[in-house]
């Protein structure tokens, strides 16, 4: 089989406004960045339509390094609804560069179940990533100048919690020292990098509902406190007019296409691991105002990704999923059943149902939030016809849960006809109940760390730092104690030990912190040896991507 990049280049692309056109976005509003991406203006979302479209989540099991593949799931299950006859778009997160040169070489689909052009949706897009990160270190410059121009008039911050971004991954960056010289080179501070999809801009973006939305949470960004306690805000700095404007463009969804030509909107890009996961608020709702059925994923494991999409997402925009979508795939279960990486592609059926208690947990996480679940099992070929059987008669009949196998990659929309005309009938048949949040807007912010760390991880107890006691105590004098949680931990696991696979129960879970992120109105709670800084593996991706003969190669 071709690889995915020369599969992308393989597809002849239809010029972006004739996809507009497809699902009924008028010529005028498109705004083209080149022949086949364009910017659509967020005043199209009708609010009316998006109640009557239908919403579905796509999450999965645990990651492994295995990979599971949930954004193939995505777009294939968008290219098989609209091959049995419904309109469907998919809505999709945009990749981060540091992921794309370090470990994954790309994250816009895979096979013939890709979104277009890819090499562009990897890189650089249309600049939504650079406004971000240079929005976010324009307030860092801004505030170093104020600093350093009133520090004669008596100003000065005790703690500066605002740090600056980058979107590569560099361990370097993580703690580093400003103002190093002459004293015209500013005040002397400690201060570092975190990667650009943990950016609270980048949060603010994906949770604002419009332009006026956007500058008042960039005014509440927290970016220090003085000496008497109180908070210093981009308010306080006066700079949130200067800071929109740099965003004025990016706060606008990208519309491109898939390989099959349909509409896919890819906006925004938050990690699930560090922040919340989720594509913009705008773009989901953009697709669902053109599209009767809407597919949309949050990232890694439902223990994460779906858990935030739920308590943080659908909480501030009132979404209502009608189906989750639970992807799920032989190596992964073999996993988390306690076979080795380098032997999962070998027959284990003592190994891959031993996994299936992680797939269990998940399901019972997402029932607890009222969806009904199906199953896309993301068949490879080591996979066996017995392996397969085994888990799909696991879903139908012990867990009494819709199962279908996906095989987009290879086949495209008629590969996931099967999955695609499960969901329907599962929607059609019974869809998800209201919402059910796991903690309520009132509960202490301890409650609701130990409701997500108890009720879905399965922690026995939450043991905190002494910082993030005192961040909790400041967080009820500040009277923003409503904020939902958003737990930073490790993919790969339960609990915030990355070792710890399958599907543990009774662990001691531990906060280490607590970042208020004012502007985007949640509370970060860091666990465990989280970084919000990658680092680069012993063999980057980067090594392998090149331009051979005019065209890109190495990007997946």
């Amino acid at each position: 089989m071709k690889s995915d990049i020369e599969i992308a280049r393989s597809i002849e692309l239809k010029k972006i406004k004739q996809v507009a056109e497809s699902v009924g976005i008028p010529r005028e509003e498109v705004e083209n960045y080149g022949r086949y991406i364009a910017k659509i203006p967020e005043h199209l979302i009708d609010e009316e339509k998006v109640k009557q479209s239908n919403l579905i989540l796509v999450t999965a099991i645990t990651a492994t390094k295995a990979g599971i593949g949930k954004t193939t799931v995505s777009i294939g299950l968008a290219l098989g609804l609209n091959k049995i006859g419904k309109k469907a778009i998919v809505a999709l997160r945009e990749p981060s560069l540091g992921p794309c040169f370090g470990m994954k070489g790309g994250a816009a689909g895979g096979g013939y179940a890709q979104v277009l052009p890819m090499e562009k949706i990897n890189l650089h897009f249309t600049g939504d990533f650079h406004a971000i990160t240079s929005a976010h270190n324009m307030i860092s410059a801004l505030l170093d100048n104020y600093i350093y121009q009133h520090q004669a008039d008596g100003f000065g911050l005790k703690e500066i919690i605002w740090r600056r971004v980058l979107d590569v991954n560099d361990r370097s960056l993580r703690s580093i020292v400003t103002g190093l010289g002459p004293r015209t080179n500013g005040v002397t501070l400690e201060s570092g990098f975190d990667i650009t999809p943990a950016s609270e801009i980048m949060a603010i973006l994906c949770l604002a509902k419009d332009t006026e939305d956007l500058r008042r949470r960039i005014e509440n960004i927290i970016l220090g406190f003085d000496y008497e306690g109180k908070p210093f805000t981009v308010k306080d700095l006066g700079v949130a007019g200067a800071v929109t404007v740099l965003l004025k463009d990016a706060i606008h969804p990208n519309l491109v296409q898939t390989t099959e030509g349909t509409a896919a909107f890819v906006h925004g890009g938050p990690f699930a691991n560090i922040a919340h996961g989720c594509n913009s608020i705008l773009a989901t709702k953009m697709a669902m105002t053109f599209g009767d059925y809407v597919v949309t994923e949050a990232g890694f494991g439902a223990d994460l990704g779906a858990e935030k999409f739920y308590n943080i997402k659908c909480r501030k925009s009132g979404l209502q999923p009608k189906l989750t979508v639970i992807v799920a795939t032989a190596q992964g279960l073999k996993m988390h059943g306690g076979v080795s990486l380098d032997r999962i592609k070998e027959p284990n059926m003592e190994g891959l149902k031993e996994g299936f208690g992680n797939l269990d947990k998940h399901i019972r996480n997402l029932r607890y939030f009222g969806q009904t679940v199906v199953v896309a099992f993301n068949r490879f070929a080591s996979d066996t016809d017995e392996e397969v059987e085994a888990i799909r008669r696991h879903c139908e009949e012990d867990l009494k849960v819709g199962f279908a196998i996906n095989n987009a990659f290879a086949e495209g929309g008629e590969g996931a006809v099967d999955l695609a005309n499960l969901v329907v009938e599962t929607i059609e048949r019974k869809p998800s109940a209201p919402l059910q949040y796991t903690y309520g807007e009132n509960d202490t912010v301890q409650q609701k760390i130990e409701k997500v760390a108890c009720n879905l991880y399965g922690a026995s107890v939450v043991t905190y730092s002494s910082a993030s006691r005192k961040m909790m105590k400041l967080i009820e004098e500040m009277g923003i104690a409503h904020y939902p949680v958003c737990i930073a931990k490790t993919q790969y696991s339960f609990s915030a030990d990355p070792k710890i696979y399958g599907a543990v129960n009774n662990f001691e879970f531990h906060i280490k912190d607590i970042v208020i992120n004012n502007g985007a109105e949640m509370l970060v709670a860091i666990a465990g040896e989280i970084l919000r800084m990658p680092g680069l593996p012993k063999v980057p991706q980067a090594e392998h991507i090149d331009i051979v003969d005019g065209n890109i190669e190495g990007l997946s």
